[in-house]
């Protein structure tokens, strides 16, 4: 086919599409809606004269013409959005975009950006939070930094270990002052929990302390551990939060650690599409933060 009468728009549409395996999610990384993205490619199946997905209740998988195209395109577009990235950051290369997981940046990006900033004065970062696994397509951000339980690798990204993270109780002093101090780890059955996202969390941190047959305690449930740490910085019950988080409002005394004991709680990473393409600006980013979380 000429390059004249390639259907790129089409082309762009069936990418997402087979990439993500969901029609839905390409409108959701393209911003259009999926009657757009189902059309562009009927009409790219109807030029090319056979279909490139097998279409069922709620799910489409490639043909074997749709995976051979797909291993085409993806890199073709990994390659031209790398290239485009580079003559951005040329013009652009003291201006780093970060996407965060909310409670990192939240919890620690912000209160300790601006020891990055004292050390690279000419250089700005751009932060944005989302809890979404960014393939950095659609958007500015150069690099990542994602939490997980379990995962140590994700598709068509690289990543780098960052920090562990293990959650440990703390209560603020005000509440220590009208309530008392736990003196065993029972005793904090007696404060409100906070909790955030699960209430299985303190469960599995009543086990490691001793008391594996705790039933799920009751108080608020937050989406949030930027919440759960505003929360209990107001006195508004007791929360598992992430050491590194809780480590400079302890140290500050706005927070106290009733016990030592900590839970495994997975890990965060630094993700980029790669990490050798990055410009010099964001290699200092990355080194920072692997410096300051050691």
């Amino acid at each position: 086919m000429k390059r004249g009468r390639l259907p790129l728009t089409a082309l762009r549409s069936f990418e997402v599409a087979g990439r993500l395996k969901s029609f839905t999610g390409a409108a959701d990384e393209l911003f259009i809606s999926q009657a757009v993205v189902s059309r562009q490619i009927r009409e790219l199946e109807t030029t090319l004269g056979r279909p490139l997905f097998e279409r069922g209740h709620r799910r489409v998988e490639l043909t074997p013409a749709g995976e051979a195209l797909l291993a085409t395109l993806t890199p073709s577009f990994d390659a031209i959005g790398d290239r485009l990235d580079e003559i951005r950051t040329e013009g652009h290369g003291n201006v780093i975009a970060v996407n965060a997981e909310p409670s990192f940046a939240t919890c620690w990006l912000i209160p300790h950006l601006g020891g990055f900033q004292a050390e690279n004065p000419t250089i700005d970062v751009n932060v944005e939070a989302d809890s979404r696994l960014s393939e950095f397509r659609g958007h500015e951000a150069l690099i990542a930094i994602r939490h997980s339980l379990s995962e140590t690798s994700w598709p068509r990204v690289e990543s780098r270990h960052l920090a562990n993270s293990r959650l440990t109780p703390v209560m603020s002093p005000m509440l220590v002052e009208s309530e008392g101090m736990p003196s065993t780890p029972a005793d904090l059955l007696n404060h409100t929990l906070l909790h955030e996202d699960r209430r299985e969390t303190w469960q599995q941190w009543f086990a490691k302390a001793g008391l594996p047959d705790t039933p799920s305690a009751r108080g608020p449930l937050y989406t949030d551990e930027g919440l759960t740490l505003q929360a209990a910085l107001r006195g508004q019950g007791v929360a598992l939060l992430d050491e590194n988080f809780a480590e400079e409002d302890v140290r500050a005394g706005r927070l106290v650690r009733p016990f030592g004991i900590s839970i495994d709680h997975g890990a965060y990473w630094i993700v980029a599409r790669r990490f050798d393409r990055l410009p010099a600006s964001a290699l200092r980013l990355v080194d920072w933060l692997g410096r300051s979380l050691a």
